[in-house]
């Protein structure tokens, strides 16, 4: 492995264990939440809401995103081609997920 390979490695190890410790954080619903809903709500609308939907989605995409990397970092090290179609796939689920459970969030609000 050339020292290019390891950099890009440990870089992509560092982005899935920060994604990783970020999903914890919004599983316990500490931290910033880091959610769009949240981020572009008025001062007033983040009080009002209700932030337990938005930190089990946030966390979900986070894991998910972790897993990505992670998969991506080992991609890096084993050469494999074949591991490229199920990053892809969990990047599929991962917007799928994304965008049904907004939908749901926003519907139980109505």
């Amino acid at each position: 492995m050339e020292t290019a390979e390891m950099i890009i490695t440990t870089i992509l190890f560092v982005i899935a264990m920060s994604s990783f410790v970020i999903s914890y954080f919004h599983f316990k619903e500490k931290g910033f939440l880091l959610n769009n809903a949240y981020i572009y709500a008025s001062g007033e609308e983040r009080k009002k809401m209700d932030k337990r939907p938005h930190y089990k989605q946030s966390s979900i995409v986070f894991f998910f995103i972790g897993i990505i990397f992670l998969l991506n970092a080992i991609d890096t090290i084993l050469r494999t081609g074949w591991l490229f179609y199920i990053i892809l796939t969990v990047i599929f689920i991962v917007i799928i997920y994304a965008v049904i459970s907004s939908i749901k969030i926003e519907m139980k609000k109505k």
